[in-house]
């Protein structure tokens, strides 16, 4: 089986090689194909711009691979401030030893992602580190995408405002976790990394009133409230029993002691939207293959900056925000 050398991050005749035969060869477009030091792009107006790097452990596992997540998790982060995703790039550092058959793997997930968002990776960076120097493989992508719909913020949110989720919670971090302890279940519980943006340019272009929309990534669904009350103000109230969590996600938390709306999502989202527009919004989530599972979970019912969470025997407590390092590696 052929593997990456260091010889492929030299920048010699083997580092032309693997990008050609690699990156070009999945990832082409007329502007990665001209292989300049800077990708030349033409853009018009306000812009979003993002960058993130992933580490995930194992880089590959049930429902996607570091690839795949590194491209739908840029791009989620601009969908979600309305931005329309345009263009990526990725800057790839490899392990000595990493197997060309997984390596292809990877950069054809990514290609298979960015062609179902509808962006270009237009510039890229390959680095090859010495054997256990770097784990396998880590990517870093940055992202740019055109401002279409504005005013989305964490600090527009409104009293009476309904909170939305888009899908089941914690499906990505239940799915490393299971994967790297080895745990099988009857059910087999999958990530839902995926790309976000048609399903958000369908709500937002409905003409409903969306204040703030967030990805749920580390730290999950209760990180994304605890930041929101904090940063506008408000005292959210979250039904317990509307929180939707697959059984196989609720049997591993309760095995292992986590909770479900601690752990990480790559597809799913979180919304705040006027309460007139709560029931059109949650229609127009369940009509998208994305937002099938979405709910209406809870309400900003006054100011406070806490997240309060209502158990079914109608008891309150506090829906703390996770601390310490529950899960290294998740992304």
């Amino acid at each position: 089986m052929k593997r990456v050398l260091l010889s492929h991050g030299s920048g010699g005749e083997e580092t032309q090689r693997l990008i050609k035969e690699f990156f070009i060869k999945h990832l082409s477009n007329p502007i990665l194909e001209r292989m300049e030091d800077s990708a030349v792009l033409d853009l018009e107006g306000a812009v979003a711009f993002t960058t993130d790097s992933f580490t995930v452990s194992p880089p590959f596992f049930k429902g996607g691979d570091i690839g795949k997540l590194a491209v739908a998790g840029t791009v989620n982060d601009l969908a979600v401030m309305g931005a329309r995703p345009k263009y990526l790039s990725a800057g790839f550092i490899i392990e000595e030893g990493f197997s060309f058959e997984e390596l292809e793997g990877v950069v054809k997930s990514m290609a298979e992602e960015a062609n179902r968002a509808g962006v270009l990776v237009v510039t890229g960076d390959t680095k090859v580190v010495p054997k256990g120097q770097v784990d396998r493989i880590f990517i870093n992508t940055s992202g740019i995408g055109i401002m279409t719909f504005k005013g989305l913020s964490a600090h527009t949110l409104q009293e009476g405002d309904a909170i939305l989720v888009s899908g089941t919670v914690g499906d990505h971090g239940a799915c490393i976790l299971a994967e790297r302890e080895g745990m099988e279940f009857e059910i087999p519980i999958e990530s839902d990394c995926k790309s976000l943006w048609d399903m958000i340019e369908k709500v937002l272009s409905s003409g409903v009133q969306v204040h703030a929309i967030r990805d749920a990534t580390r730290g999950g669904l209760s990180a994304v409230l605890n930041e929101w009350a904090e940063q506008s103000g408000v005292e959210i109230e979250v039904e317990e029993d509307k929180i939707p969590v697959k059984e196989a996600v609720l049997g591993l938390c309760e095995l292992l002691g986590f909770e479900p709306t601690h752990l990480a999502n790559e597809g799913m989202a979180v919304m705040s939207v006027a309460e007139r527009d709560a029931e059109r919004t949650l229609e127009l989530l369940r009509e998208h293959p994305h937002g099938r599972d979405a709910e209406i979970i809870g309400r900003i019912v006054g100011n406070g900056s806490r997240v309060v969470l209502r158990t079914p025997y109608g008891v309150k407590r506090i829906m703390e925000a996770p601390s310490g390092e529950l899960l290294p590696r998740i992304c």
